[in-house]
């Protein structure tokens, strides 16, 4: 994986606008950037950057819930917002169903807008096809120079949805970016609240804007709304005075913030050695259904075509396609030790049936597969030989490579691939190793194989109708 000649910082910040028209990925050079393992890591780095936050915040998550975390994060945002910071929450209208109300509650008299990706508060909405894509992405961008990019909700590690508390906290990831990468992931979170704000709200306001004045300034205030502001150090768009006031406000409730991480976590203080004080290339890559329908897939394919000694794969919900399949058995093939940690604990039957009917050909192929049995897995995350990681919201399954809004990013980095790697040794060292495929005959195997595929065919035109 070798790194393309650097430009100058000047010239890829230029680029930042228009990273979107870009087919590949592309690369922004000297970023810092830090693993952040499971919630007891990432709540209190996103705690201490949305304290000192001075412009804006635009955060976005597929799940926002309503639990003693959850809560410790939206009175943080209340606060931002109170001391004249701007604050943006998106949250996807099935993922966050159960807590809608309650964050309506929490926010209602307050200066945090939310808003709500495809919503489904009323009957018909579950009629219509285009709700079968959804956004998963998990997002916050903080003055366009703090960013956090991963798998990781907004709830709980140690609470399940479904399931209720759990014994021990599920596995996830996020990273911590500071750099010239962080302006694509504030554009991209701007973009998805565009996106949710017209989706919700285009119908009441087309008509208010044919009602003079009023509805002139109502609309004018939505397009604030969507603004994103370009703050990189010091701008002096603020005044001396301003900048002394918000500074003294930011400093307050940085301190507040520090009583509320124990209630987060009791780990909230323990830092990991990684690689804050390493430069690292980043790229931003987003999956969408307009223009980067394959990036994520083509990204993953190109890594496994260039490795020359390991592929480690965590991935709770595993059923790539083809491609995807085919790039892992040739290079296990050509002598890359490829390994895949799955869920061994299942929270969807369903997909542990999905990935187990690929058992047989990818063991047969030279690859081994693991099963990640102390909690349940949720991180998603790809090391390449010593220098390459990606890291996101995407699964490596139908709805994420061709379905969902996802958002990921590429590290090339030996430190944070390092940091990464040891983190996936031990859960692999954790795990147990499938060294033979299920026990079904191979009638059996056929028909699962073939009913799976069916099905996942199905959603997939379903959803593709829905446009």
């Amino acid at each position: 994986m070798r790194a393309h000649p650097m430009s100058s910082p000047l010239e890829h910040r230029r680029s930042v606008p228009t990273w979107y028209l870009k087919r590949r990925p592309h690369y922004w050079p000297d970023n810092e950037a830090r693993l952040l393992i499971c919630g007891a890591e990432f709540f209190p780095a996103l705690l201490d950057a949305i304290s000192q936050a001075r412009h804006e915040i635009w955060l976005t998550t597929y799940i926002f819930y309503q639990d003693e975390s959850a809560q410790t994060i939206a009175q943080a945002l209340v606060r931002a917002a109170r001391r004249g910071v701007r604050v943006r929450v998106v949250v996807d209208g099935f993922g966050s169903m159960e807590s809608l109300a309650t964050l309506r509650r929490w926010w209602a008299d307050e200066p945090v807008a939310l808003t709500v990706f495809r919503p489904l508060e009323r009957w018909w909405s579950w009629l219509q096809p285009q709700q079968l894509r959804r956004m998963h992405q998990k997002l916050c961008a903080i003055d366009g120079e703090v960013g956090f990019v991963g798998g990781i909700n907004v709830l709980d590690d140690r609470l399940d949805i479904h399931h209720g508390a759990l014994e021990a906290p599920r596995l996830d990831y996020a990273v911590e970016l500071r750099g010239p990468v962080v302006e694509a992931i504030a554009q991209s979170a701007r973009a998805m609240w565009t996106r949710a704000a017209f989706g919700a709200d285009w119908r009441d306001e087309l008509p208010q804007l044919l009602k003079g004045r009023a509805g002139l300034e109502r609309a004018r205030r939505l397009l604030s709304d969507m603004r994103i502001s370009r703050h990189h150090g010091s701008s002096g768009a603020d005044s001396l005075e301003s900048a002394h006031r918000l500074q003294a406000r930011v400093d307050e409730d940085s301190q507040e913030a520090d009583g509320h991480r124990s209630a987060v976590s009791s780990e909230a203080d323990r830092h990991l050695p990684l690689s804050r004080r390493e430069k690292a290339d980043v790229a931003f890559v987003w999956r969408d259904n307009v223009r980067h329908r394959r990036s994520i897939e083509g990204l993953l394919l190109s890594a496994c075509g260039q490795a020359r000694e390991r592929i480690d794969i965590v991935c709770p919900y595993f059923y790539p396609g083809l491609a995807l399949r085919r790039a892992l058995r040739q290079a296990a093939q050509r002598g890359v030790r490829v390994r895949l940690l799955l869920q061994g604990r299942l929270d969807l039957r369903i997909a542990g049936m999905a990935a187990a009917v690929l058992y047989r050909e990818l063991l047969n192929s030279g690859v081994r597969i693991f099963e990640y049995t102390p909690a349940f897995l949720h991180a998603k995350a790809v090391r390449v030989d010593g220098d390459w990681a990606t890291l996101g919201s995407s699964n490596l399954d139908p709805l994420s490579l061709l379905v969902n809004l996802e958002a990921n990013v590429a590290i090339r980095d030996p430190a944070f691939a390092t940091a990464l790697g040891d983190s996936m040794e031990s859960a692999f060292t954790a795990s147990r190793e499938i060294t033979a495929p299920p026990s079904l005959t191979a009638w059996g195997a056929w028909v699962r194989r073939y009913a799976l595929s069916a099905l996942a065919r199905l959603y997939l035109r379903a959803a593709d109708w829905g446009g």
